[in-house]
């Protein structure tokens, strides 16, 4: 582990990758000394009988670190290549860090095309969304970029981001199309984000754009993916190196999504199995799931630093592309609104979205949430129940999610999941092979999904 100071910053890196991961940065010299202590203490010290102690720093670390990170909008995504996938369609996945916890999805009639997108619940009239997909089959998503603009109020970072993506849902089919868009934007854009597409024709990129320019990476083209995914969380690689955010979080991401890609295992459900909810850190190499912090090994409690669904997780999306020639319509948006351990997903068509979206995911009359939302909040304020005093709210009840009686929120809600999708693909398999979407099965599905999702957070939680 090394140590750097800079003039009053006090920087601690990977010690496994100096070039391309930051871990942390502490502005207070007091707390860098002390924090460089416990690093010292933590990682030079072997003897086995202060096994307990180095436990006790790694929670402190974990503490500290909590107590200086000020990303609020900080999101993990992937595009992910047909060529890679079980059945030749692109993937985009968005899990979505934000203080707008309370999300829906609402239907747009839009100048060229139609959509249906993730927007914050609490807006009457959205004109900012955070990932959707259109009647073209051409979807987008983003994630803050913290590497790309020096700003002086950070408030105003990537403002335009939000907006970009819903123009883009109205006027864009193609990959192509999207480059022309960001190649005739109004410059400056005020846009700072790595934004992820697919469409109908096959095409699967990112771009990273800042206020004037952007790069542009396929997924489809072994010199950007070599392994026929892009992964990014809130930096970019054309930014400025060694800052931004998330640097931990791509790193799990890696980790997961290499072998996956190699046996061709990625699916919508994985994803949210794999890496919507994990809880692992490469840095402190944990993995939650192991038991090791389980009673009755451990409390139950832990720091949620760096794991990929922290409690801003407001949800996590997997649009499900088509291929080349298949019709755009068939193109799936999987949601899971709220906090994605203890959320479902639920699959979404643009088709017959102005008056057929399942209750569960619009927002409800008289709250500003959607309907999954009202399920999800009290098990996340359950999850997340310590709450004394500053910095608190990053403890979370590892032992609610996921235990060895098999009883965790995850755990019980795993088989809810696996029944939606498998009822979803009993249908979409025939409607693969007649081309098209029948309507009155569309209407058939959603109300037989809401029911059984409602109902089953009745029997589990009372709900």
């Amino acid at each position: 582990m090394i140590f750097t100071a800079d003039k009053n910053t006090y920087l601690f890196w990977n010690p496994n990758d100096l070039q391309s991961t930051s871990f942390c940065s502490i502005t207070d010299k007091n707390i860098g000394i002390k924090v460089f202590s416990l690093f010292f203490f933590y990682f030079c010290t072997d003897s086995q009988d202060l096994h307990h102690m180095k436990r006790l720093i790694l929670f402190t670390l974990l503490l500290v670190f909590s107590l200086t990170a000020n990303i609020t909008q900080a999101c993990t995504s992937a595009v992910i290549s047909g060529k890679i996938t079980p059945d030749g369609r692109p993937l985009l996945w968005k899990q979505r860090d934000t203080s707008s916890l309370h999300n829906s999805v609402s239907y747009f009639s839009g100048e060229k095309y139609n959509f249906i997108a993730v927007v914050n619940s609490d807006t009457s009239t959205p004109s900012e969304v955070w990932i959707g997909t259109n009647s073209a089959g051409f979807s987008i998503m983003n994630t803050q970029s913290y590497n790309l603009e020096e700003v002086e109020n950070e408030d105003d970072r990537g403002i335009a981001n939000g907006k970009v993506m819903y123009r883009a849902l109205e006027i864009c089919a193609t990959v192509a199309d999207f480059k022309t868009f960001l190649d005739t934007i109004t410059k400056p854009s005020m846009i700072e984000a790595n934004f992820g597409v697919i469409d109908a024709q096959g095409g699967a990129a990112m771009f990273e754009v800042d206020y004037n320019n952007y790069t542009f990476f396929d997924a489809n083209q072994t010199k950007d993916a070599p392994l026929g995914y892009i992964a990014r969380t809130n930096f970019s690689f054309t930014g400025k190196l060694n800052t931004g955010a998330g640097y931990v979080r791509y790193q799990q991401e890696e980790q997961i999504l290499m072998p996956a890609s190699a046996m061709k295992t990625i699916t919508p459900a994985w994803i949210f199995d794999e890496l919507s909810r994990r809880f692992a850190n490469p840095i402190l190499g944990i993995d939650l799931k192991d038991g090791s912090f389980n009673q009755p090994e451990g409390s139950g409690w832990f720091v949620e630093q760096d794991f990929i669904s922290r409690h801003e997780s407001s949800c996590s999306v997997v649009v499900q592309g088509v291929k080349p020639g298949e019709n755009p319509d068939l193109t799936i948006m999987w949601t899971a609104l709220g906090y994605p351990p203890v959320s479902v997903a639920l699959p979404l068509w643009v088709k017959n979205a102005d008056h057929c979206l399942p209750e569960l995911v619009k927002t409800c009359k008289g709250n500003a949430t959607s309907g999954i939302n009202l399920r999800t909040m009290p098990l996340l304020d359950k999850v997340y129940a310590y709450n004394q005093g500053m910095g608190t709210q990053r403890y979370f009840n590892w032992e609610l999610l996921y235990n060895k009686q098999q009883t965790g929120y995850m755990q019980l809600l795993a088989p809810v999941e696996d029944h939606i999708f498998k009822t979803t693909q009993q249908q979409t398999d025939q409607w693969y092979q007649t081309g098209k979407i029948d309507s009155n099965q569309l209407k058939t599905l959603y109300e037989e999904l809401n029911r059984y999702v409602t109902t089953s957070y009745q029997q589990l939680f009372g709900l």
